[in-house]
């Protein structure tokens, strides 16, 4: 088992750097760079540009090198800790990021919380009560999560409890006024648990729907088995039996789920964290794209990539834990 956790480990440090390549390159595609955006931005405000400042500002920041050079400067400076230097903001990313990445966390954290505890229980109900009520609302409550964006339930959630239904729920952005420029306290945490809910929820929902399917189908199949007629003919109980074995099996494709679950709920919540203004590492990435500022935008998105890496990762410990015949030593 150590032998396997070592090699997932060494194979996970070459995907992060194949990542920090991808990612750097992708967002070099769009014609410009920030330079051409901050003249257009000072040409509208009524300050033009020469083309000769236009050069002196890109020979400051490093871009008039080739790309490759500008990438070794980069992943250098990610490696020395500070993320590259955040043009727009005019200081380091990882400084502009800040407590961004924590909260992004405790967001997708929580919405893969909410899908699990939704989810396992509503698919296994609808499996062993096939075609029934429950099972028919179940069906359609999970089709409609998938067809409504969340940005849509959004907007809609903040209305009805705020103009129709006036109840004293916070909906929008994950702090009060009064703790927004303050320092960590439990006072500051416990404000932000009672605004995080509302769009966790609204953030799992799409993927509560997906994960209930999978799992009625997975689960379907496996009570179908022989090997669960010879429990019954055993005189195992019931749901003793099923939650003992079937549903251990048809949990793997879940499992394996975690690993780009975690990078689909943040790139997913970005319209939906604008909607309710939350400070998170969406709405920053939407808005680094926009200025081309790449060196900020290529660190957000590499970060998501090593979550998708790191969730990876912890599913195959999961899936190597809940099945039996995975044999990580013969991996």
């Amino acid at each position: 088992m150590v032998g396997y956790i070592i090699r997932r480990f060494l194979f996970a440090l070459l995907v992060v750097w194949a990542i920090s390549v991808i990612s750097f390159f992708i967002i070099q595609l769009p014609k410009g760079d920030y330079i051409d955006f901050y003249i257009i931005e000072l040409e509208t405000n009524g300050g033009p540009i020469g083309q000769e400042a236009a050069e002196t500002l890109r020979m400051q920041y490093g871009l008039e090198k080739p790309i490759p050079v500008q990438y070794i400067r980069w992943i250098g400076q990610v490696v020395a800790g500070n993320g590259g230097y955040a043009f727009e903001y005019r200081k380091p990313a990882f400084e502009v990021i800040g407590d961004r990445i924590w909260l992004t966390l405790a967001l997708t954290a929580t919405a893969v919380v909410f899908t699990w505890l939704l989810a396992v229980p509503i698919g296994i109900y609808s499996a062993m009560r096939q075609y029934s009520v429950g099972d028919y609302l179940a069906s359609t409550l999970g089709f409609m999560g998938l067809a409504v964006p969340p940005f849509l339930l959004a907007l809609v959630m903040m209305y009805y409890f705020k103009a129709v239904w006036a109840l004293p729920v916070p909906i929008g952005g994950l702090f009060a006024a009064e703790y927004a420029d303050t320092g960590w306290t439990q006072a500051k945490i416990l404000n932000m648990l009672s605004h995080l809910w509302v769009p966790a929820l609204i953030v799992a929902i799409a993927g509560t729907a997906q994960l209930i399917r999978v799992l009625r189908a997975n689960l379907l199949d496996e009570i179908r088995k022989p090997y669960v007629v010879t429990a019954r003919a055993k005189g195992m109980s019931e749901w003793g039996m099923i939650m003992k074995y079937p549903v251990r099996v048809a949990m793997n494709p879940l499992v394996s789920t975690i690993g780009y679950l975690l990078p689909t709920l943040v790139s997913g919540s970005i319209i939906v964290e604008v909607v309710m203004n939350l400070p998170t590492m969406g709405p920053l990435l939407l808005k680094a794209l926009l200025a081309q500022d790449m060196f900020l935008a290529g660190t957000i998105v590499m970060l998501i990539g090593i979550m998708t890496v790191v969730g990876t990762f912890a599913s195959d410990l999961l899936l190597a834990w809940i099945d039996p015949r995975i044999r990580v030593e013969q991996t």
